[in-house]
């Protein structure tokens, strides 16, 4: 348990932390892998060469000493890390390595700065929340669809746009699959001889659950050409370019606390590219509440499901989609290969939508930014946004405010 000395200290820290957070956090995965080389089968080693990891991390750490005396604002923090935990095997006896490892890269990033009170205060901070965050992903193990790493079989793999592709995955065992909440996700882990580590990514299930087959639609991660010194996505081109019909993968039980909730309001689902997976599997769940899903994609050939989506919003009243395109052509035609261009403004939404809705958005992160500053404008309360942004989560803000607004 903290002393109240000890919880000024961490409190004083905070802006030391703001300061050398990601410094920090950089040089704490570097030191954890050398000493534990194994590790990185379970972490994102793209994150790590990009950094996105470390900010996240040091983003979390941020978020817990802010709120530290007021655990409430934490909960959607924990919950949303811990989701991420379950979902990559992470074990109790993971906590200490990483507790070792952070508190001496503080030390050794600090220097003498870094006080023995600092580091004890830090130690038993850490210590605390290492115990609620073990607690909470044994409950999701325990309840979970199966444990571990199950095997899939692919029985059937689907082209949804130039860069989307969607594979329908079976239990290799034939035994029924569970049901799982809308919007959640699996991981998926692969290993080839090329590879030195196995990798881990986590998928949104894109379509309603059924008790046979579950549904990921992958985006090809191509190379950004902003940094040569990053390569393409590894799993997501080997799913594309060579896992076919009839191979098996390896599948994590679902997780994910981005779902649908039923609270009886309107829905409005905002989707940029691919963070329309979890959105369609939304979509198709909800029942007997207006649904508007706003679809943005770049160009023609990157719109996925549209097919799936006209014949969605035929066989339900109550859900209405429309499309916008950053791009067009002379021969797109708008009301029937989309119906608006251009970026999401707070004209454009306002007329398909009410803003007495609960919002869920997903996608990329300047998509979620747009979406972020257009609902702070239209002044919707925090307890009606609902949120999943692809990657590492650099910001907990949302998840703060919405603690105290349940």
């Amino acid at each position: 348990m903290l002393t109240t000395s000890q919880l000024q200290i961490i409190k004083a820290t905070v802006p030391v932390l703001k300061l050398h957070g990601a410094t920090i956090t950089s040089h704490f995965y570097k030191r954890m892998f050398a000493q534990h080389p194994e590790l990185q089968n379970v972490f994102n080693l793209t994150h790590q060469k990009t950094g996105a990891q470390s900010r996240s991390l040091a983003a979390s750490v941020l978020a817990y000493a802010e709120y530290l005396d007021q655990p409430e604002f934490l909960s959607g923090m924990v919950t949303r890390i811990a989701h991420k935990h379950a979902s990559l095997d992470v074990l109790a006896e993971h906590y200490p390595i990483v507790g070792e490892n952070l508190l001496a890269a503080i030390q050794e990033v600090l220097g003498d700065a870094a006080t023995p009170e600092i580091i004890e205060a830090w130690g038993v901070a850490y210590g605390i929340l290492a115990n609620i965050m073990i607690g909470v992903e044994n409950n999701l193990y325990q309840t979970a669809s199966w444990e571990g790493f199950k095997a899939f079989k692919v029985v059937q793999k689907v082209q949804e746009s130039a860069q989307i592709v969607s594979l329908y995955l079976q239990p290799a065992d034939g035994a029924p699959l569970a049901p799982f909440k809308p919007g959640q996700y699996v991981s998926v882990r692969m290993k080839t001889p090329e590879m030195p580590y196995t990798q881990i990514r986590q998928y949104s299930l894109s379509d309603r659950p059924n008790s046979q087959t579950l549904r990921i639609s992958v985006k090809r991660e191509l190379a950004p050409q902003a940094d040569p010194t990053l390569e393409a996505g590894l799993l997501s081109n080997l799913l594309h370019d060579h896992i076919q019909t009839g191979d098996v993968l390896e599948v994590h039980a679902p997780m994910g606390d981005f779902v649908l909730q039923e609270r009886g309001r309107p829905v409005v689902l905002l989707a940029g590219g691919v963070g329309i997976t979890p959105l369609l599997s939304m979509a198709k769940a909800a029942r007997e509440v207006p649904v508007a899903l706003l679809q943005f994609v770049q160009k023609k050939a990157d719109h996925a499901f549209r097919q799936e989506l006209q014949d969605l919003q035929q066989q339900n009243s109550n859900v209405k989609v429309v499309t916008f395109y950053t791009e067009t052509t002379s021969e797109d035609v708008r009301g029937l290969d989309f119906d608006e261009q251009g970026l999401i403004t707070r004209e454009k939404l306002l007329k398909h939508v009410s803003q007495d809705a609960d919002f869920y958005y997903c996608g990329p992160s300047g998509f979620m930014q747009a979406v972020e500053n257009l609902l702070d404008d239209l002044q919707v309360a925090p307890q009606n946004r609902f949120f999943e942004a692809f990657g590492p989560t650099q910001d907990f803000k949302v998840d703060a405010q919405r603690a105290v607004h349940p």
